[in-house]
Formats: structure tokens, C-alpha cells, sequence
């Protein structure tokens, strides 16, 4: 009888996502086993009673899915898993914490995409702004953008601390560039975007961040990009399918273009399916976080 490809869901949350389960189904695996309230030390453990019930052949149809709401304790998991791995009993590990890292790697990607359709630039060539900048997706957008070169700062809406101990935290792991900064009122995102080129949208669901006042004021903006898809729009005039679309309320002369949060979740479906697909593909193990999720972005936009 042939093996069934299973997925074993690790996560530190009281509950898996149903996103994630549906997602992996999709993408082809029979059975999945989530496990809630996972914790680092059993990572290891975990790891070994998947690998050593299955033959080597069984094992490449076996695999481990790591969720769950923070962005380093996911990159944690992922990097135990690997010890505990024993030739050739090795299986494929996908981290995408609150699927922030396959949303980040698509909003990134989009808005890199538009940048060099519209105005010809990379984003090493940049300075970009995220709102919501201290949330799972707004850091992994930041660490994404900073790795590529852009001048990045992550702001958050009540303290400059926070977002600056976030920017350290992750630049000491992942040798970023980021800093951090505040933004509790329209004047403090007028200062900000003075000299913003991009910014990036990754605050929660169903909150206006920069509204039209604002943008008739930005300078230099080239293009901006949302993920809330919940109204309001994060940035007003941004509508959820627009893909380098000019941005109504910015001014003409910047030629300022949006990308909105249908179009990223586009992407953002797309590329988490083919990561999941690909861990049954593949001959050896993958083991994949948002550097692998942001490589496979670029290709499908």
C-alpha cells in the first residue's frame, strides 16, 4: 500500500491556523496533525518520533509545518529541527509564522516589482517605510526590504522604544539595517514620509493609516503597498486589486503607484502553495523561512 504524505504542524499557539490546514491539503499532502502549545525543547523530540517511524522512502512523503504568531521563535523551531535529523532519515520543515513570512515575501516582491516598472530602481536604491512595523508581518517585511538594501524603518503607532528594540533584535539575528520610529499622529507621518520613497502597510486589519492629507503631502513616494484587505484601506485610494496603479490622493508629479492588498494575497497564496508543494517534490529535505519564501516571490511576480 503507498505511503500517505503527512504533515506534522508544530505550533506554539493554543490553536493551528485554519489557513494553514486548508493551504496544505491544497497543496497535495493527505493527512495533517496539528499540535498546539508546542514549545522549543520539544522540538527535538518531536522531530525524531516523525523521522524514525517511516522508511526513507516513506520519509519524503513526511514533513513538518512550524506556525504560530512569533517570527524568531519560528526560525528557532525550524533550526532545532535539524540536529534532530538523522541521515537518512531527513524530512522537509516550511516556517511561516501567522503566514507572515509568505505575506511579507509577496508584499515585498510586488513592491519591488512596481519600483522597477515605474520608475526604474531597485530598492537598495531606497528608503522604505512599515507601518505596523513591530507586528510578524511588518518585521519580516522590514528584515526582507533591509536584506535587499533599502534603508528601512520600522514604525510603530505608540512607541519609538518598541519599535527600536525590535529593529536591534532582528538586526542582530539576521544582519540587518533596520531603525525604528514613532508615528502617533498625521504630522508625525507627514515628518516621516518627507523623504520615503516606499512604504509598506502591515498594520491590523480595518485601520487607515495614511489618509489622503497625508499623502497630498509626501514628496518623493514611489510606491506604496497594503495588506489590510479588511475596509478601510490601510492607505486610502489604494484599491485591493491594484497592482502599480497610480496612487489618486499623492501627487501626479511623483507618479506614485499602489499595490493593494487583493493583489499581494495573490501572490501570497500562490507562493505559500508552491512551498508546500515543493516539499513533497523534492528529493532531499527543504527547509524553508522567509529568505527562501521572498527568492520564490520574485519568480511568480
Amino acid at each position: 500500500m503507498p505511503k500517505r504524505s503527512i504533515l506534522h504542524m508544530f505550533d506554539p499557539m493554543p490553536n493551528n491556523s485554519p489557513f494553514d490546514i486548508n493551504m496544505a491539503l491544497d497543496a497535495g499532502f493527505d493527512v495533517l496533525m496539528p499540535y498546539s502549545n508546542v514549545k522549543l525543547e520539544n522540538i527535538p523530540n518531536l522531530t525524531q518520533d516523525a523521522i524514525f517511524s517511516r522508511s526513507p522512502s516513506g520519509i519524503k512523503k513526511t514533513g513538518i509545518f512550524i506556525g504560530g504568531r512569533d517570527i524568531g521563535l519560528a526560525i528557532d523551531m525550524l533550526e532545532a529541527t535539524q540536529p534532530a535529523m538523522v541521515p537518512p532519515f531527513e524530512i522537509s520543515v516550511f516556517a511561516d509564522p501567522s503566514g507572515a513570512y509568505t505575506t511579507a515575501a509577496a508584499l515585498v516582491a510586488c513592491v519591488e516589482k512596481a519600483l522597477q516598472q515605474t520608475h526604474h530602481k531597485q530598492l537598495k536604491d531606497c528608503k522604505a517605510l512599515v507601518f505596523g512595523g513591530t507586528g510578524p508581518v511588518g518585521i519580516a517585511t522590514g528584515i526582507i526590504a533591509s536584506l535587499q538594501g533599502a534603508k528601512t524603518i520600522l514604525v510603530d503607532h505608540l512607541s519609538v522604544d518598541t519599535a527600536n528594540d525590535a529593529a536591534k533584535q532582528y538586526n542582530r539575528r539576521f544582519n540587518a539595517s533596520m531603525t525604528g520610529a514613532v508615528a502617533k499622529t498625521d504630522a508625525d507621518k507627514i515628518a516621516l514620509l518627507a523623504d520615503a520613497d516606499i512604504v509598506f502597510c502591515t498594520a491590523k486589519a480595518g485601520i487607515r493609516v495614511l489618509n489622503a492629507t497625508v499623502l497630498a503631502q509626501t514628496q518623493q513616494l514611489k510606491v506604496a503597498g497594503d495588506v489590510n484587505a479588511v475596509p478601510p484601506a490601510g492607505i486610502e485610494g489604494i484599491e485591493s486589486n491594484d497592482m502599480a496603479t497610480p496612487m489618486i490622493h499623492a501627487s501626479q508629479a511623483q507618479n506614485a503607484v499602489g499595490v493593494g492588498a487583493l493583489a499581494v494575497g495573490n501572490v501570497k497564496y500562490k507562493l505559500q502553495h508552491e512551498l508546500l508543494k515543493s516539499m513533497l517534490a523534492s528529493e532531499k529535505p527543504v527547509f524553508i523561512d522567509f529568505r527562501e519564501a521572498f527568492s520564490k516571490a520574485q519568480k511568480l511576480v
